[in-house]
């Protein structure tokens, strides 16, 4: 079975590395960068020298994710979450999905 997660060669600051993600996350990259007149390079750098904490590829998906939350006016820290009510999140594939 083939999967999911496609890795591709990135050059960020003159440095070749390797990114493995998931088909919707590098589309969602590429329409943010596009919208932002950057080039892949110049977004995955600034992902890169923003992430806090884990790899590079988890710090691209937070972001994926993150653009399209707010995109949707869905935040993690939603007022509802302190009345124990649930959140329900749209998958990062139905907003990308629906922003097109």
């Amino acid at each position: 079975m083939k999967s999911p997660v496609v890795k591709r060669s990135i050059v960020i600051a003159g440095h070749k590395t390797s990114v493995s993600l998931e088909d919707a996350f590098w589309q969602g990259l590429k329409d943010i960068a596009a919208s932002r007149d950057m080039t892949l390079s110049e977004l995955v750098a600034t992902i890169d020298t923003d992430r806090r904490h884990g790899n590079l590829s988890s710090g691209i998906r937070l972001f994926v994710l993150d653009h399209y939350r707010s995109m949707a006016g869905d935040s993690p820290k939603d007022d509802r979450s302190a009345h124990n009510e649930p959140i329900q999140y749209r998958t990062v594939a139905s907003v990308v999905g629906a922003a097109r």
